[in-house]
């Protein structure tokens, strides 16, 4: 039988999953909607490219999700660079064995 706190750790990670798919869609949708206004812009005025004002507000938009979901503690973090020390350290343990 599950304790409350399995449950709830598992109501989280559930929570935590829908919000990384969701921002994992909103990234798609913002890749092919850019990609058409692009192709549209070259298309019908060269001349002036303006597919940047929308791509870069709704990139600002996506950053903001994107820390929203992540946290601002994933990228370059203390925890980041102990993980990552370990893993170039693992890597180079590996090839001296070879």
């Amino acid at each position: 039988m599950e304790t409350n706190t399995e449950l709830e750790r598992y109501q989280k990670a559930c929570k935590k999953v829908k919000e990384i798919k969701g921002f994992y869609i909103h990234l798609i949708c913002y890749v092919i909607v850019i990609a058409l206004l692009i192709l549209l812009n070259i298309r019908n005025t060269p001349e002036h490219l303006w597919f940047f004002y929308p791509m870069l507000g709704w990139g600002v938009g996506l950053i903001g999700h994107a820390i929203g979901v992540f946290g601002t503690d994933t990228l370059f973090s203390k925890n980041w660079e102990e993980r990552k020390i370990k893993e170039l350290m693992e890597k180079e343990k590996k090839n001296n064995y070879l």
